[in-house]
């Protein structure tokens, strides 16, 4: 029998490389395709985890990679970059939801401090730089370090590999976000889009195969 997980996870593997490198090439016409269709991939994984006793969580992820796959259509284009910074927000806010309907609101309060420290450095030295854009950078911030605190907080309330995964994968989020934020608003750097997409792209697969994890298991961890 052919292993469904294994054989999505080659492909999203696949191309996402392939995205790195046409985008690396500056090849657009492949990089169009091949951008989006590896966040396709990881909601097709989801897809296809099957019945669940967690039937929100499995929603509320699949709609949260909609809303990445809506934004990395946007981002392609440099004229709709607030529309596709709106759609990760919104995505965002449902990861956010998604591991609380798993289980529950957690307050840990060291990860909650040091990702605050984190983002606030960040957004007063992007500040004298962002123009128009102050206010969506600001809350984009302040939404992507919530993600990041409740994720890892499923981790430090059960340290089981898929909430590990999401504690992995929520902080590569926050980086490549991080390193989008430093190329665009303060100094382009060599090899931006190959950090920026390959840690985006681990991000994504991580959140997707520990959902796919969680769902598939009898219980769902709640």
């Amino acid at each position: 029998m052919v292993n469904s997980r294994l054989v999505i996870n080659v492909l999203f593997i696949v191309s996402a490389l392939t995205s790195i490198v046409l985008e690396y090439l500056n090849i657009r016409e492949g990089y169009v395709f091949f951008k989006p269709f590896t966040t396709f991939l990881a909601i097709v994984l989801l897809f296809s985890s099957g019945r669940t006793s967690v039937p929100k969580f499995k929603t509320l992820m699949i709609v949260a990679l909609a809303l990445c796959l809506i934004g990395d259509t946007l981002l392609l284009f440099k004229s709709y970059f607030v529309f596709g910074l709106a759609s990760f927000l919104l995505g965002h806010l449902l990861f956010i939801a998604a591991f609380i309907q798993l289980k529950g609101f957690y307050a840990h309060w060291i990860s909650f401090f040091c990702l605050m420290v984190i983002g606030g450095s960040l957004f007063l030295w992007l500040k004298p730089d962002l123009g128009d854009l102050l206010v969506p950078v600001s809350c984009y911030i302040l939404v992507i370090c919530v993600m990041a605190w409740q994720g890892i907080g499923l981790y430090v309330r059960n340290k089981s590999k898929p909430f590990l995964w999401i504690a992995m994968a929520v902080l590569f989020f926050m980086f490549s976000d991080s390193m989008i934020a430093v190329s665009k608003f303060k100094m382009p750097f060599d090899y931006a889009s190959a950090l920026i997409l390959s840690t985006y792209w681990l991000s994504i697969g991580l959140l997707a195969n520990a959902g796919y994890q969680i769902i598939s298991e009898e219980k769902g961890f709640a």
